[in-house]
């Protein structure tokens, strides 16, 4: 289907150093932008960060401080990025959450002030989870090929659960991997909990978490991704915030621990 536009509309992906939209950098952006016309335009432009990429994301984009070495720093490039998005809106997957922030960001820090006041913004992640729902009752239409009968109810939920674990074992079978671009299940509870942990949580609410170097770091707030030890050391009152604060008891016995531990290296 043509897409009926009033503006250009540009998608855009991002392929960056990490995830922390104010410290990490951009490495590669594409985008193709589409025209009311319907002409389209796309580039793909590598960036050098100007810092060293972590080894964990070069295992997801595959993109390595070599192959950017002789690339443009952002702000080599930063106005000729904006003047693409000028006067259109914006699309992309997730891209309201994490691309959009981080390109604002990295243009601010290069001096260029992008207007995107005006503009619309086009998620795709976002429709693709209303249009199909990640519900218990969907998953068990999708994986078992029947309506859940007595959906809500705790006994009924919970057998659904079990037979979904089931369909899922058959289906993500060693056999089947290069259709699901080569991950797989096997029968065992190590395969089982990979696939399900999306965060190496150290409190089971998800405020501080193991980073690639297996150090504790915050997972929120003002000091987000910086190492948890480190900051109560510098900013012990950080701590009494937190423990005069609504975080669950299981929170902070954890930042505790993690505060004695610190207090022991003053």
């Amino acid at each position: 289907m043509n897409l009926n536009l009033k503006n250009p509309l540009v998608f855009f992906d991002l392929e960056t150093t990490g995830t922390n939209i104010t410290t990490d950098r951009i490495i590669e952006l594409a985008y193709v932008k589409v025209f009311p016309n319907g002409k389209t335009e796309e580039k793909d432009i590598y960036i050098n960060p100007g810092m060293p990429i972590p080894p964990a994301s070069t295992a997801v984009h595959h993109i390595t401080d070599e192959m950017v070495a002789d690339k443009p720093l952002f702000k080599d490039v930063a106005r000729n990025i904006a003047k693409v998005f000028e006067g259109a809106d914006i699309a992309g997957f997730n891209s309201n959450r994490f691309d959009v922030p981080l390109l604002i960001e990295e243009l601010l820090r290069a001096g260029v002030n992008l207007d995107i006041s005006k503009r619309k913004f086009v998620d795709v992640q976002t429709i693709y989870h209303i249009m199909e729902p990640r519900t218990l009752k969907a998953a068990y239409k999708f994986y078992c090929g029947a309506p859940l009968v007595d959906a809500h109810s705790a006994l009924a939920d919970t057998r659904a659960t079990y037979e979904v674990f089931k369909a899922q074992l058959d289906r993500y079978t060693e056999e089947m991997k290069e259709e699901y671009e080569g991950k797989y299940l096997t029968n065992d509870i190590d395969s089982w909990v990979s696939f399900s942990t999306q965060n190496r949580n150290v409190d089971f609410a998800g405020r501080i978490i193991l980073n690639e170097y297996d150090v504790a770091v915050f997972n929120f707030g003002k000091y987000k991704g910086r190492s948890v030890e480190e900051v109560f050391q510098l900013e012990p009152s950080y701590y009494s915030w937190m423990m005069q604060g609504d975080f669950p008891l299981n929170t902070k016995n954890v930042i505790t621990e993690i505060y004695t531990r610190a207090r022991r290296r003053f």
